[in-house]
């Protein structure tokens, strides 16, 4: 690939690589606005058709006939079953997983149980490239509880975890850490089963934020020793926006935590409608509220669409769209003023490639604006100079990559950029 210098070349490498696609036919079960090309994959997936067809009968006939009945017909069963599809692509237990309310409620809930078990001290710990506001539960939490302020792991960079500096962290200081497998700035991938292994070790537990990660990197909770994790299901999951997500906890944990957060559906029978609350002994006790269903509903066509194509495939083609993306960035973008701010090795992100530029935010703009005869391409941008190109497996081509790289060289070229001024919306 070092020697293809020609845009043609490119572009018929990447007609083979799309012929040859084990994965191009879930392409065609997705809704595509037209001459759009998607790339924020990463940030709210594409629409599944069967999403649509979800709903419509939820609504029309679930909600709209068959109305309270409903619940005992199609939805109080709904979040065990998306539980349980969720376990077959993560390999937990039916009864370690449970769907619902938001990330950050659920990793409140969990962190809020594991101070309160004594197992692992009240030291929560936390690093420079967790998801911000992830980093606001924790500090509420030790706010509210008087604990000691969180640990901060500062690192000299973005791009990627000084794992030194972490690990030291952890054998000074035990505690329950928090931390994003996969980084939202650079995709920087964390060694998921290495840090377990060391936080056992040092009387420690790791909580993963799977929210960048999950339907793009092959997780597997057992193999990597993980005993908690919470993650939405609206990113590479195509959930819908807003979508549910999921709290994690290993079965042998279960007994030693209380939830924070007595609620109706965590009540061993809620139906018995009792005077005093009794916890139910799985999973379940973390269950506050009544379940979402029409977004729950939604969520179950994206998920099926992972089980069927598989972890490993979809895995393997994110290090393919990657690395083809960086290839081409290397050759024709950095001589062009473009940084790479994602890690080179594919087994070291996640599915994401992130872009810096001095004039990135206009870049973007042009982007987003499109141009006569030019797709409008769709990445996102998160200050104070990055450009995430989301590539999602599922159905993002690879001729989307040559077309995306060739439109960031003209951007450039032409100063297109020039046309646009710095301010920004609210949603960038």
């Amino acid at each position: 690939l070092t020697l293809i210098d020609d845009f043609m070349n490119y572009q018929t490498l990447a007609q083979e690589k799309d012929k040859n696609d084990l994965l191009a036919p879930y392409r065609d079960k997705f809704h595509h606005p037209e001459n759009e090309i998607y790339l924020d994959g990463n940030s709210l997936g594409k629409l599944p058709l069967e999403a649509k067809e979800l709903l419509q009968e939820a609504v029309e006939k679930q909600w709209g006939t068959h109305l309270i009945r409903s619940w005992n017909d199609h939805w109080l069963d709904l979040p065990k079953r998306l539980a349980r599809k969720l376990g077959h692509i993560l390999n937990a237990k039916e009864n370690e997983i449970t769907v619902g309310e938001s990330t950050s409620v659920n990793l409140y809930k969990l962190v809020q149980a594991l101070v309160h078990s004594g197992k692992y001290g009240n030291q929560l710990i936390t690093d420079s490239l967790n998801f911000p506001t992830d980093n606001y539960i924790l500090e509420g939490i030790a706010q509210k509880q008087q604990l000691p302020p969180p640990l901060l792991v500062e690192y000299s960079s973005d791009l990627e975890a000084d794992l030194d500096r972490l690990k030291n962290t952890i054998k000074e200081q035990a505690g329950i850490i928090c931390l994003s497998l996969v980084s939202y700035k650079s995709a920087y991938l964390y060694p998921m089963r290495t840090l377990n292994a060391w936080a056992e070790k040092h009387q420690s537990i790791v909580i993963w934020d799977l929210s960048h990660a999950v339907g793009a990197v092959a997780i597997d909770f057992k193999a990597t020793q993980s005993l908690a994790a919470i993650g939405c299901t609206y990113k590479y999951l195509n959930g819908g926006p807003g979508a549910p997500s999921f709290l994690y906890l290993d079965a042998a944990l279960h007994d030693a935590v209380d939830t924070p957060i007595q609620g109706w559906f965590g009540h061993a029978r809620p139906f018995d409608f009792s005077s005093h609350y009794e916890p139910a002994c799985d999973i379940t006790k973390f269950d506050a509220v009544t379940p979402t269903v029409l977004s729950l509903v939604a969520m179950e066509a994206g998920i099926k669409l992972t089980l069927a194509a598989g972890s490993e495939a979809i895995r393997t083609k994110s290090e393919a769209l990657t690395s083809f993306f960086i290839e081409q960035t290397e050759q024709v973008l950095f001589p062009l003023g473009y940084k790479l701010e994602t890690p080179i090795a594919p087994r070291e992100r996640g599915s994401h490639v992130t872009l810096s530029h001095c004039e990135s935010w206009r870049i973007c703009q042009c982007l987003l604006h499109g141009k006569k005869d030019r797709p409008k391409i769709i990445p996102d941008f998160r200050p104070d100079r990055y450009l995430r190109f989301g590539f999602a497996p599922l159905y993002t081509t690879f001729q989307e990559v040559v077309e995306s790289v060739e439109r960031l060289k003209e951007i450039i070229e032409t100063e297109e950029y020039l046309l646009y001024d710095n301010s920004r919306p609210q949603v960038t």
